[in-house]
Formats: C-alpha cells, sequence, structure tokens
C-alpha cells in the first residue's frame, strides 16, 4: 500500500466550532489524502460546549455550501444524526472523522466538547469515529500545521487496529511543531485541567444585566499515563472512549451498604 492510497471509501467529517472554522478546512485536507469519498456536515454557527445534545425542541435547518458539503443549524451531534440517517442513509459512512478542534479536549473536559459529542454520537449510530483537537498556547497562532502533517498517518495508524466493535478514539495534538511531536501514545482520560465553571456577570448597553459561563483552568494533579501529561510532554495523545460512567469504586461501597442494611 503507498503512502497516498485511500484507506476509507466514505468519510463524514464534522465538528463544533463551525462550518468556516480553519480546523475544519485542515481536516478536509487531511481527508482527502484518506478517503475515496468526503462529505461534510457541520454546524453553520460555533457550537463548543454543547456535548452529545441533540435538538429535541426545535427543526432542523440544513442549507447545501458545496457537493457532498451541508451547514446544519444545530449542534454537532445533530449533523452526524443528519448525515447518517437522512443525507447519506442510502450510503452511510463508514467513518466520522470531528475537528480538528481549535484547542485541546483533555480529561473531564471531553464530557462538555462538541468535538468529542459527534464522534461520540457516531459510535452510538454504530459508526467507528475520531475525534482529533489541536493544542494550542497562544490563540492567535494556532499550529494547524501540526495538524495537518500529522493527522493523515495517525488515522491510518489507528484503522489499521482491529477492535471488536466501533471505538470512539480522542486524538490530541501537541503545541509544537511536526517535528518535534514525539509518538502517539495510548492514554487515559485522566482529570484535565478544568478546575471549575465561573459566572462572568455583564450588563448590556440597555442596562440589562446577562452572564457568560467560563470554565476555571489551572495545574491538577495528573497521571503520567494521561492525556494531559503525554501532551505536555509532545506526544500524540489517543484515548478510548466509551459511554459507560459507572463510578466502580462507588458501586461497589453502595452495593456492599445496601447488602448490610
Amino acid at each position: 500500500m503507498s503512502a497516498i492510497e485511500p484507506i476509507v471509501q466514505r468519510v463524514l467529517l464534522t465538528n463544533d466550532d463551525g462550518i468556516d472554522a480553519p480546523g475544519l478546512a485542515v481536516l478536509e485536507a487531511v481527508a482527502a489524502e484518506i478517503a475515496h469519498e468526503v462529505w461534510v456536515v457541520a454546524p453553520e454557527h460555533d457550537q463548543s460546549g454543547t456535548s452529545h445534545s441533540i435538538s429535541l425542541h426545535s427543526p432542523l435547518r440544513i442549507s447545501r455550501q458545496g457537493e457532498r458539503r451541508f451547514g446544519v443549524q444545530g449542534t454537532p451531534g445533530d449533523c452526524v444524526v443528519m448525515a447518517v440517517r437522512h443525507l447519506m442513509k442510502d450510503a452511510p459512512p463508514t467513518l466520522v472523522l470531528s475537528g480538528i478542534n481549535r484547542g485541546a479536549n483533555l480529561g473531564v473536559e471531553t464530557m462538555f466538547s462538541g468535538t468529542v459529542g459527534a464522534a461520540m454520537t457516531g459510535l452510538l449510530l454504530g459508526l467507528p469515529s475520531i475525534a482529533l483537537s489541536q493544542t494550542f498556547s497562544d490563540r492567535e497562532n494556532v499550529r494547524w500545521d501540526t495538524a495537518r502533517a500529522l493527522a493523515p498517518g495517525v488515522i491510518r495508524q489507528l484503522l489499521a487496529i482491529s477492535h471488536d466493535a466501533p471505538t470512539c478514539l480522542n486524538v490530541n495534538f501537541p503545541d509544537c511543531d511536526a517535528s518535534a511531536a514525539g509518538p502517539l501514545t495510548v492514554t487515559r482520560q485522566g482529570v484535565g485541567l478544568v478546575e471549575g465553571i465561573d459566572v462572568v456577570p455583564e450588563v448590556d448597553p440597555r442596562g440589562i444585566d446577562y452572564f457568560w459561563l467560563r470554565f476555571q483552568r489551572g495545574p491538577r494533579e495528573n497521571a503520567p499515563d494521561s492525556e494531559t501529561a503525554v501532551v505536555a510532554s509532545r506526544r500524540i495523545a489517543v484515548t478510548p472512549l466509551h459511554f459507560d460512567r459507572t463510578a466502580l469504586n462507588t458501586f461497589e461501597a453502595l452495593e456492599a451498604g445496601l447488602r448490610r442494611g
């Protein structure tokens, strides 16, 4: 197999930063190298922080923005469902790629991420899915070239590994030049960098209060095999995710307590 031979028949791309986001343009270039057919179904506007949500109480509207390219007035999860169950229903994708997100998705933050949420929605529909994010330290100078250079090889590596069932993989690229990046490393989710959520009050020009929600981030203790620690060491992190959030220690404590009566 040559290095440029496509390995996927039909890939669906989405994101949470919006259909005009630079990270999605990078992902389209990456997908063109690995897939015979590329579809883009992405939110028309930024949907960061929407996690796995889907729209149950409002209609979804779609705009055609090119060949196999559609914008959806909805969440990333909506986009995946609309693509798989409507736009591509006669020939579903064989892979879902979500991203490339502007900024890392690490630890607890993945619970809120629309990028990861879209990939998890793909998993719910029985499709192998990969969320991809580019870490940055300077918001105005995101290293898109790093993700562009590394993502095709990373995706090829991951797809070459067989699984018993469809999986969702969370990939984070380090904030360094591609030439300085370490190897793809399997990681655990860990706690990440989120310490809490702040409410930021403001007043609009009419004197009416309004509020912003903002993540509070800072250094936290993460195990050496966590995605946060691995990305900080300039390696590429990949974490396998699933839906079962059962807290096993608490489960065992509750079970034991209920047995005692």
